[in-house]
């Protein structure tokens, strides 16, 4: 099972266990560092994660995961807040995020750029609307991005 899919099934596991914490599931990330498997559960509420609540979802998560086994290897659970540089998801974070700077990363090249540095305006229907540092537009499909975050701005 490729690392997309492993994600897609923890996230399907985690979301009802998160709802019942009153917290959200703001991403899954399952990759290896440094020769060890990690899976990454990145939570969110409204006025932020607590240490407790980082806790209590391990402890939860753990059980269900144990119980599913969807993981063939020994791995890492860790839980934890998105942090400044939150990953942008959903098309529902581009919208909570607008007027914020981010760096995405397509999948597929738009004029020959991959790579974005760029302030959110918004999103719809799939499509996030950007503006780079030179004023230029973009309409980014949800579905051709790769990877994206918010800058930490300080």
């Amino acid at each position: 099972m490729n690392p997309a899919d492993i994600e897609e099934q923890i996230g399907a596991i985690a979301e009802p266990i998160l709802a019942s914490l009153g917290l959200e599931l703001v991403a899954v990330e399952y990759l290896t560092e440094s020769g060890s498997r990690i899976l990454r559960i990145y939570i969110d509420k409204t006025g932020g994660v607590t240490v407790d609540d980082c806790a209590d979802v391990s402890n939860e998560l753990s059980a269900a995961l144990d119980v599913a086994d969807p993981i063939p290897a020994r791995y890492s659970l860790e839980v934890s807040s998105p942090g400044l540089d939150r990953p942008l998801v959903k098309e529902s974070d581009y919208v909570r995020f607008a007027g914020k700077k981010a760096n995405i990363r397509m999948k597929q090249a738009i004029e020959g750029r991959r790579n974005f540095k760029v302030t959110i305006e918004g999103a719809l229907s799939g499509v996030v609307v950007v503006k780079d540092s030179e004023g230029r537009r973009f309409e980014l499909a949800v579905a051709n991005i790769d990877k994206a975050r918010l800058e930490a701005e300080f």
